[in-house]
Formats: C-alpha cells, sequence, structure tokens
C-alpha cells in the first residue's frame, strides 16, 4: 500500500479519444489495411494530442512497473495470506476528503489516535484516503471524536460506520496541493494494444499486459475494506459473521475494475454450535426454515434490506434470491465497485484457493491466464453480462488443463493437489472432497523450459483442434474425459464433480472461440506476425505479436444471431492480407496489394 506512488487518474484524459480510435477499426482484423491507418492516424495526430497520448502510453509503463504485487519472500498459505488482508480491513477507515487539502496536516491529526501503518489516496467518485492504524482500539477512539452529520431538511440515519468525511476549514482550502492518487481504473485496450507493441518480444509483451492489468496492493486493500465495512452491518445480526471475497478478488488473476465477489460466511457460528460435550449442556433457541436454501434467502432479503436503508454508499441494491445461487448485488459507490454478496458458498471460496494455487506455482501460468482472457473480452468470447459466453472461470480452468497436457506437464492434476495434502487440509463441504494441499513447498513440478509465447501459440492449437463434441475437460485427472451429456462445452466441476461450469455456452459461441484459436494459431507461424520490424521507432509502432491478436477479426463480425452470412473469401486469403499489412516498407505500414494507409 504504498504512499508514494506516481499513477494519477488524470493520466487517462485522452480514453475516449482512444476509445474512438478503436472503434475505427471495425473492418475484419484478417481483411485489413488498418494496421497501417493505426500507424498512421497516431502520426498524423495534432500536437497537442500527439502529447496527450505519448503521456498516457507514459503513464501506463509506469503502472505496469508500480502494478506489481509484491509477493512475500516465504512461502504463505491461502488462508493465511486471506486472514492477514482481513486483519489489516478491520483496523482502516475510508474518508471522503476534499479535492485539495494537505496531507501532512491530515495526517498528523489521524495520528493522535494511533499510529498509521499505511494509507494511499484515490479518486473515483471523489476524493477518498484509506487509512490502516496499528491497532482496532485506533479505530475506536477516532469514531469517538467523530460527529453525526447536521443535516437540513432531512433526517440522518445514525449508523457509525468506517466510511467516513473529512471538513476541511474552507479558508485553508486555498493553494494546497492535490495528493498522489494510485489508479483504480483499467487502462484502455488502445493504450494496451500502443504499448505491447513497443515492446521486442511477445514474451515480453505477456508480461506487460499481466503488469498493467493485474490488481495492484492498493486495490486489493480496498476490496477487503468494502467487504469489512459490509461486515459491520452484518454483524448486527450475526456478530461471529465474516465477509470474505472470492473469485477474482483473492485467486491471483483478477484485473482492475472486475466486480467484488462476496461470501457471507456464517461457518464460525454453526461451528461453534456443534461442539458437543458429556453432561448438561445449553442450546440456542433459534427460528427454523424449510430448507438451508430458504434460510439462506431470509437472510440475504434482510441483510440486503439493511444495505440498502442503512449502508452509506451502498446504491443500486438488488435481491436477486430465485437464482440458483441466491445473491444481493449492488454498488459501492465510493470505491467505484460492483458486489456480489452469496451466503455460505465456500466451494467457490474452495475453488478460489485451487486457481491461486495454480497461479503462484509457475509465473507462466497468470501470464497465459491474463493474456487469453484479455484476447477473449477483445473478441466478445467473454462477456462482463450472463448469457451463453464462455465465462472466464471457464477460460482459466481451460488453460490449466492445457497446461497440464504439456510434456512434461507443467502443472499437476488435482488428483496430485490432494495426494499431497496433509491432515489439516482435510475438507468435505456437502459430501464433496475439496481437499488440496495448502503448502506449496511440498509440490514437485517437472523441468519444462517452453516460452510464454510458446505455450500461447500451442494454446490456440490445442482448442483448434480439440474434439470438443465427445470429450470433456478434466482438470481432476488431467486428462480428456467422455462426455457424460449432451452439451456444447464440458468442463468438470473441479470440487462439484457432476456439474459442468460451462452448461450456459452454446454450440455457436464454442464454434466462434474454436474459429478464433484456428486463425490466431495460424498467425503465429508467419515470421512478419512474430517479430517486430526493425524499421520501426519507438514513437511509430504497429500492432505486431499479441497486439495484434486484438484486433477485430473475421469470426468476432459474424453476429451470432445471423444464419443467413456473407460469402467470405478463403480464410488463408483473409490471413494474407493481414501478413501483408504487417510488411513495413520506409516507415509505413504498406499493403502488398500496393495500396497505402491514407496521407495525413
Amino acid at each position: 500500500m504504498s504512499t508514494h506512488s506516481h499513477r494519477r487518474g488524470s493520466v487517462y484524459a485522452c480514453a475516449r479519444l482512444k476509445s474512438t480510435m478503436a472503434a475505427s477499426f471495425g473492418v475484419c482484423r484478417l481483411h485489413f489495411r488498418s494496421l497501417g491507418r493505426f500507424h498512421n492516424f497516431y502520426l498524423g495526430l495534432e500536437t497537442q494530442t500527439h502529447r496527450r497520448l505519448t503521456s498516457t502510453i507514459s503513464a501506463i509503463k509506469a503502472q505496469a512497473v508500480n502494478n506489481t504485487v509484491t509477493k512475500p519472500k516465504e512461502n504463505k498459505t491461502f488462508q493465511a495470506i486471506q486472514e492477514e488482508r482481513r486483519e489489516q480491513a478491520e483496523r482502516s477507515v475510508l474518508i471522503s476528503c476534499p479535492p485539495k487539502f494537505n496531507e501532512n496536516k491530515f495526517l498528523d491529526y489521524l495520528s493522535k489516535h494511533g499510529t498509521i501503518n499505511k494509507h494511499f489516496f484515490y479518486s473515483g467518485y471523489g476524493t477518498y484516503a484509506v487509512v490502516e492504524f496499528s491497532s482496532e482500539e485506533s479505530i475506536a477512539s477516532l469514531k469517538e471524536s467523530t460527529n453525526l452529520p447536521a443535516v437540513e431538511h432531512e433526517a440522518a440515519v445514525p449508523f457509525k460506520s468506517r466510511l467516513l468525511s473529512l471538513k476541511w476549514p474552507g479558508g485553508q482550502l486555498k493553494n494546497q496541493p492535490m495528493p498522489t492518487f494510485q489508479e483504480q481504473s483499467p487502462p484502455t485496450i488502445g493504450d494496451i494494444t500502443q504499448l505491447l507493441s513497443e515492446k521486442d518480444s511477445i514474451d515480453e509483451q505477456l508480461q506487460c499486459l499481466t503488469e498493467a492489468l493485474q490488481l495492484t496492493e492498493e486495490n486489493i486493500s480496498l476490496r477487503f475494506l468494502v467487504c469489512s465495512l459490509l461486515g459491520d452491518i452484518a454483524r448486527a445480526y450475526f456478530p461471529e459473521c465474516i465477509i470474505r471475497p472470492f473469485g477474482s478478488t483473492v485467486n491471483g488473476f483478477g484485473k482492475l475494475g472486475c466486480d467484488v465477489d462476496m461470501i457471507l460466511d456464517l461457518d464460525g457460528i454453526y461451528a461453534t454450535s456443534q461442539t458437543k460435550g458429556s453432561g448438561l449442556s445449553l442450546e440456542y433457541q433459534v427460528k427454523r426454515g424449510a430448507s438451508e436454501r430458504a434460510v439462506t434467502q431470509s437472510i440475504l432479503s434482510v441483510i440486503g434490506k439493511c444495505v440498502d436503508q442503512f449502508g452509506p454508499g451502498c446504491v443500486g441494491v438488488q435481491n436477486i434470491l430465485q437464482a440458483r445461487c441466491p445473491l444481493v448485488r449492488f454498488s459501492h459507490q465510493p470505491s467505484g465497485f460492483q458486489c456480489d454478496l452469496t451466503a455460505n458458498n465456500r466451494v467457490a471460496m474452495k475453488s478460489s484457493e485451487l486457481l491461486f494455487l495454480y497461479g503462484h506455482l509457475d509465473p507462466r501460468v497468470r501470464h497465459l491466464v491474463f493474456s487469453i482472457r484479455y484476447w477473449a473480452r477483445a473478441h466478445s468470447i467473454t462477456s462482463s453480462i450472463p448469457g451463453a459466453w464462455i465465462t472466464n472461470f471457464s477460460l482459466t480452468v481451460m488453460v490449466v488443463f492445457f497446461l497440464q497436457q504439456r510434456s512434461p506437464p507443467i502443472l499437476p492434476t488435482l488428483d496430485r493437489l490432494t495426494e499431497l495434502a496433509g491432515p489439516s487440509d482435510k475438507c468435505v463441504i456437502e459430501g464433496n472432497d475439496c481437499t488440496i494441499v495448502s503448502d506449496l513447498s511440498k509440490i514437485t513440478l517437472q523441468k519444462n523450459t517452453d516460452t510464454s509465447a510458446k505455450l500461447l501459440q500451442e494454446f490456440f492449437e490445442f482448442y483448434g483442434n480439440f474434439p470438443f463434441n465427445k470429450a470433456s475437460i478434466n482438470i481432476r485427472k488431467g486428462k480428456e474425459q467422455t462426455k457424460p451429456e449432451i452439451t456444447a462445452l464440458h468442463i468438470q466441476n473441479p470440487f462439484e464433480t457432476t456439474l459442468n461450469v460451462s452448461k450456459n455456452v452454446n454450440a455457436t459461441q464454442l464454434e466462434r472461440f474454436v474459429k478464433l484459436c484456428q486463425e490466431s494459431a495460424w498467425l503465429f507461424q508467419k515470421s512478419e506476425f512474430l517479430n517486430r520490424s526493425s524499421s520501426q521507432s519507438s514513437e511509430s509502432v504497429s500492432p505486431w505479436g499479441f497486439s495484434a491478436l486484438l484486433l477485430p477479426s473475421v469470426t468476432s463480425g459474424a453476429g451470432v444471431k445471423s444464419r443467413k452470412r456473407r460469402k467470405l473469401e478463403p480464410t488463408s486469403s483473409r490471413i494474407k492480407n493481414l501478413l501483408d499489412s504487417l510488411k513495413i516498407k520506409g516507415g509505413e505500414t504498406v499493403a502488398k496489394k500496393g495500396i497505402a494507409g491514407p496521407s495525413r
């Protein structure tokens, strides 16, 4: 949670311009001369706009370096890391600040209540500070000196949370410097494309992409703090409950801007009620529900109403209780996060731990997952809204399965992780064996020296020719299984083995994924695609390598609803056009047919 970072929210001032530029590449990737147009457009910008674009790219380069989450020297377990972050969040406050104020005076004022461990500022719906104290006693002291706001013509709900507002004397705000902000938003695809095009190898591109997109320490801390603030509300009803983040926030594959998935963990309550001794004992008198699902719906309904009525900063609350997994959805405005709250979804937490473990065994795992996910989103293979699309979780499992298939394997099977587990790792949830080893030092990996670029190419080849019509993906066994049901894509749930995590995917979406894999694999065989031209300077770079894979594709242009498609030229011809457009001559991108980009 670094105090002095050089990333500022203002560096994304030209995001709208870049989005417009990206939209202009609506022609198909494999039938286009837009690589040259991108190059010429960039060179032909007005001086002022050119400077803004250059500063944006420079800022992202700095962000890519600073975004790297510092890994602890010792191998902490997943549970230990989550508990440490949760304890830090319990000692933290979120403070709304004026646009300009004296940072030193602000910190001196707070220090009267105790030692400050860490702090940072960010800008979203206003300016905010996250401050972590060394003890929870400091939080109690700070709250004792904090007043309820005086409001006119309204009444304040007297809920004293750890979301506070700094009131600075009006006359002292003049000439105050702005604090250094930590960036909480992801870079645009246009900025990413330009940044990656400047790298010297595809391996560097994949590493740079991971560093530019991954969650920062500050962003993770803010996510845990939001869960902690929500826990303050839930504990009014269930004093021993904990609200824990799961999914992308904790599994190591989250990118800036992703939602916050939360679990209302009531297991602490249930665990204490099951201790039985000999002789006399007491039991709590409780209400009874028709089923565990009915009880979960009732609990979430009440919590959702409290969040809506009493939770400061929580807006757009929706109780989605009839879903397969009942949830409460809302926006936390101060942090800018979209949040989903479920209850006692312990299998989901165990899945997060499994992906965390795989991601920390080999850095190439994270590079591959980030690149495949980004590639899939760029071509609408995945989507932020529910539907027939492949999900990020399914894609990640597909990457794990692919890496288990390498020779030698890069990742162990889930069964092997279960074999290595100790007695304390034993975990059975609703009859499902969710046991995996928690100590990473017990895992011995086989030596595989393939580069990330080679693995990316082989991923496309592997799934471009995978027998989806008859085979199921199974990371527990690490090998193909016969499909147990008729469905387009079958990926066995790692822990609830009777479930298919990709049951929502239809044949059309799977076909688009396969065709994109085939096109991308074909491009990887061409030297014009693999190597950056030596004639390009750092100021004039056209997309190549992985950045070229992000450009619009014929496959993504084929509408899902349209059955009568226009007759397309042969795939080889379309790809040839792209390769021709990648040839650089005299500092300009020129199509082999002799058609040059527009002059500026």
